[in-house]
């Protein structure tokens, strides 16, 4: 007899960013000399003081069952962050630590979301948010952008796409895969459509809040909408922040009811995230912030040298971006001198043949366009541009 498997796997597809970082892999265990701009992760070590707490975390034997939200004491440190940094006040029910900022998003999409609900996802957008929606039983609808409004929705389109179906919206600022960010202002706006419609609820993904350099402070649509705040949840993590994506620490925060309904589905699901991990994102949110700025700096020096020279490849046209590690190129005219017919085609092509891997626009929704990470050294990002000239000669 032949095995069937629920219907609800045949919604989701595998994460493309996993599938090229596996493939390129791959050729890097044959010996080949692969450049891979395809990892959304820091190429930075963890904070020396974020792993010694980790050790002593482990001597001191801190190794047992936590509540399943998490530590009280990890909880104080969220509070105190959001405090600090986003003029944000939450309480301890409502916070919900989970395995990772993903966790967080998929548990919300759960606790939240019916057959019957919409959920307006801005494209380009990560690659999790609409198989998560999908696994939800809800129906992503994704709100198209172009480079010529920085990838980012306007409120007319907004309200175009909101429907008596609509139950949530994503924002993720700045954007992976586009870098782009929205501005207080821009936020406001949005919230102004928001307003008129109550029954949404909107998640906003601030992973990259403290990668941005546009000089504005960040914001998020609470800070440009206060009255927003009980039906908002903010999710964050210390993956990106504190280059610590594999100890696998997020959190969100937002109204008790949804807050507590995520720690029930988590409570079944996997239980309390790992309690060492949970003593390091401790000491990451309220030790010295100087790594913080160490790796900005750098990411930002990338991003200069990076935009720069893929500007100078024919067919390749690069904004410059408000944060992330994240360059979003329009490839369209190098598609076409290289003879592929897709993005998809391309970055097959790139890994290929010039070794350089890159994940393609469609799988963010994007067509015509690949991401590029330059969370890796200088000499990978300025050999990465030289294999695609010469692959082009």
């Amino acid at each position: 007899m032949e095995l069937s498997l629920a219907q609800r796997v045949s919604r989701i597809k595998p994460s493309p960013t996993l599938a090229v970082t596996a493939k390129a892999g791959e050729l890097k265990a044959q010996g080949k000399d692969v450049y891979s701009l395809s990892a959304g992760e820091p190429d930075f070590d963890t904070p020396q003081h974020i792993k010694d707490a980790a050790i002593d975390a482990i001597k001191r034997g801190v190794t047992k069952y936590t509540p399943v939200g998490g530590t009280p004491a990890l909880k104080k440190a969220i509070i105190t962050k959001m405090q600090r940094d986003n003029a944000l006040e939450y309480k301890p029910n409502q916070i919900v630590v989970a395995n990772g900022g993903k966790q967080a998003c998929y548990n919300l999409c759960q606790a939240l979301l019916n057959a019957t609900d919409e959920v307006l996802i801005p494209a380009p957008f990560w690659v999790s948010y609409p198989d998560m929606v999908l696994l939800a039983d809800a129906t992503p609808v994704i709100l198209y952008t172009t480079a010529e409004t920085r990838f980012k929705i306007t409120p007319e389109q907004l309200e175009r796409a909101i429907t008596p179906r609509t139950r949530m919206l994503w924002l993720n600022s700045p954007s992976n895969p586009s870098g782009m960010a929205y501005s207080k202002a821009e936020l406001a706006a949005l919230g102004a459509v928001l307003r008129k419609h109550p029954q949404i609820v909107i998640a906003t993904d601030d992973m990259y809040e403290k990668i941005l350099w546009t000089g504005e402070p960040y914001s998020n649509i609470i800070n440009a909408c206060p009255d927003l705040y009980d039906r908002t949840v903010v999710i964050h993590a210390v993956s990106k922040t504190y280059s610590m994506t594999g100890w696998r620490i997020g959190w969100a925060c937002g109204p008790a009811k949804i807050i507590t309904a995520m720690s029930d589905i988590q409570s079944q699901q996997t239980s309390n995230p790992n309690s060492i991990a949970q003593v390091a994102a401790e000491a990451a949110l309220l030790g010295d912030q100087g790594c913080v700025t160490t790796m900005v700096e750098a990411f930002k020096r990338r991003h200069d040298n990076l935009v720069a020279d893929l500007n100078t490849v024919p067919g390749v046209k690069c904004l410059a971006v408000d944060g992330t590690f994240y360059a979003f190129p329009n490839v369209e005219g190098l598609m076409a001198k290289l003879g592929c017919a897709d993005d998809l085609q391309l970055s097959n092509l790139l890994l290929e043949k010039a070794l350089v891997a890159v994940v393609p626009g469609s799988a963010f929704g994007s067509p015509g366009h690949i991401r590029l990470s330059f969370a890796t050294s200088d000499q990978v990002l300025k050999g990465s541009v030289e294999r695609i000239k010469a692959l082009l000669a």
